[in-house]
């Protein structure tokens, strides 16, 4: 049986299902969920062209360090109702790669720690991403 941080904070190897995250941020006292919904696209930084990514993580490191984020966020904003999920393996072109979801009284709060989370992740939890294209492949930072 999962507790209640690996359900909020998850590495998967699974299709990420936005509505499955959501939920877990879901509270009486809420007035605003707000979500970043990160998606594969077709291109890289670069504007070198991306045919799929492939993510590898160190998933218990990476869950470890997202749930220090979300204690992060309750200490500076007062914000108990946060859940992250990164998706690891072969993505195609739209798919989810990361669904974050902050619950709050109120928008403004929300938008704030979903931005901070998402910066955070992204600089520290230790998920790597691979670009692969016509051009060839390369491991991003």
């Amino acid at each position: 049986m999962m507790t209640d941080v690996e359900r909020r904070f998850q590495v998967t190897d699974r299709p990420i299902v936005a509505e499955e995250v959501i939920r877990r941020v879901e509270h009486p006292g809420n007035g605003a969920i707000c979500v970043f919904y990160g998606v594969v696209r077709d291109h890289a930084l670069s504007g070198r062209r991306t045919s799929f990514l492939e993510y590898e993580a160190y998933q218990q490191m990476a869950e470890a360090k997202m749930a220090e984020i979300a204690e992060e966020i309750r200490q500076r904003w007062g914000i108990e109702c946060i859940a992250m999920t990164h998706r690891i393996g072969r993505l195609a072109i739209g798919e989810p790669s990361v669904v974050i979801a902050v619950g709050t009284p109120h928008r403004k709060q929300a938008f704030k720690a979903c931005e901070y989370a998402i910066d955070r992740l992204k600089r520290e939890v230790p998920i790597w991403k691979k670009e692969i294209g016509p051009d060839g492949e390369e491991w991003v930072e």
